[in-house]
């Protein structure tokens, strides 16, 4: 697509839905609120998806560990590094009596001790060790350790599989969206930023509300509005789209001309220390640019781009944007509450600058994400009051109708293989 499309405020110049094998109808609003669907969703996908957990640098040496809550699965998982360097995953059960064994969000651990009775466990998962044990009557010790999770690693991502025997490794699940995206160079993954809220909406409504631009103009008119829009492209219009079976992609348009307005002092600030497109960024340099020029990053290499959106399914948000990565994560925890997770990955300031760039930006971002929350709830009401049985989504909100699209298919699907099949 060219930099400047004339045909972007002439009304629809793409079809990504057509091209992407979609239906162009209504889409049914009764996944967004029914506690019956919400439980096929438990099984059909979160209990057998393959589910990207974390990053490596969350762990980086032997015995570092993180605990993860996973309330869709009624799930407590406990990653850790073992002492050879390997990125494990294991149910937080004690095999005594049931009691979670580690209750520490993070830490660094030799091994893992139950408060209940203080039978202990390797980083490895085996069982070291039972008080009393003359006690009990020959407990199998080798069969007796923490019940261990599939899990494997791509591109530095930590996924995990909650089935007993996964239909399928990660590669097969990830399918042709771990070639074109393979190799970017992920910038500051160490120092992140993260921003937590549990909202009241179905999960799938937070993901839809950052995955696509169409609301942008509407909702943010005085924070980013102007950098998603203009003259040329007044409803902020895609650059591209692409789906990956289950997984999908979507590049946004960034209006290059825009430039604080004359009373945006702190603003303007901001943007003369970088060279960041649009919009207001958190990071420069070699570093980023070696992370820009990935093919899969920016791929129109159009002057006007925002950011991109990996939907990496069922339920993560990898973003691109001019100054490094960031992620959301939308945790259900019931048929309209999710836990919404962002990570922002910052480079460590060195000087003053840097700091007030970083500054700027958290309080820039947070402020759209304000607007952006405000508003689920709102759409959730609206969804269970029943008024309307089906939504209308137009071209450029191809990510949501491919979402749902996939979420039907899932819940339908006998097998995990079939789902994939389908997707």
């Amino acid at each position: 697509m060219n930099d400047r499309n004339p045909a972007f405020g002439a009304g629809r110049a793409t079809n990504y839905t057509e091209t992407a094998g979609l239906s162009t109808g209504p889409v049914p609003m009764e996944p967004y609120r029914s506690p019956e669907f919400y439980a096929l969703e438990q099984d059909r996908i979160f209990r057998r998806a393959w589910l990207l957990l974390a990053r490596e640098e969350e762990i980086p040496t032997p015995g570092d560990f993180v605990r993860k809550e996973i309330e869709v699965c009624n799930a407590s998982v406990i990653l850790v590094r073992d002492k050879e360097g390997q990125v494990r995953a294991f149910h937080n059960v004690c095999s005594h009596r049931g009691n979670q064994v580690v209750v520490a969000e993070s830490g660094k651990a030799r091994a893992f001790t139950c408060r209940y009775h203080q039978w202990s466990y390797a980083t490895d998962g085996r069982l070291l060790g039972i008080p009393d044990e003359p006690s009990f009557f020959n407990v199998d010790k080798k069969n007796c350790g923490l019940s261990s999770i599939a899990c494997e690693v791509w591109e530095g991502w930590v996924f995990i599989n909650l089935a007993k025997e996964p239909e399928v490794g990660l590669q097969e699940y990830l399918g042709p969206m771990a070639e074109a995206f393979s190799g970017i160079h992920y910038i500051n993954t160490a120092n992140p930023m993260v921003v937590q809220a549990d909202l009241d909406c179905n999960w799938k409504v937070v993901s839809d509300a950052f995955s696509e631009a169409y609301h942008i103009p509407a909702i943010h008119p005085q924070t980013i509005g102007a950098t998603f829009s203009s003259g040329d492209n007044p409803y902020a219009h895609l650059l591209d789209a692409k789906i990956f079976g289950p997984h999908r992609f979507v590049s946004m348009y960034g209006n290059s001309g825009y430039a604080p307005g004359p009373n945006s002092k702190v603003e303007k600030l901001a943007y003369s220390m970088i060279d960041a497109g649009s919009v207001i960024a958190a990071a420069q340099g070699a570093e980023v640019m070696k992370y820009l020029e990935h093919p899969a990053v920016n791929p129109t290499r159009s002057k006007d781009w925002a950011m991109d959106v990996l939907h990496v399914w069922p339920n993560m948000h990898i973003d691109f944007g001019w100054g490094g990565f960031w992620t959301h994560h939308f945790w259900p925890l019931s048929h309209n509450r999710t836990r919404h997770e962002i990570r922002f990955y910052l480079p460590k300031a060195t000087t003053m600058r840097e700091r007030f760039q970083q500054e700027a930006y958290v309080a820039r971002v947070s402020e759209v994400l304000l607007e952006d929350l405000s508003n689920v709830a709102r759409t959730q009401r609206g969804l269970e009051s029943g008024a309307k049985d089906f939504m209308q989504l137009q071209d450029n909100e191809v990510l949501i109708r491919a979402n749902i699209d996939t979420v039907q298919k899932w819940v339908k699907a006998p097998t995990l293989k079939d789902a994939l099949a389908a997707s």
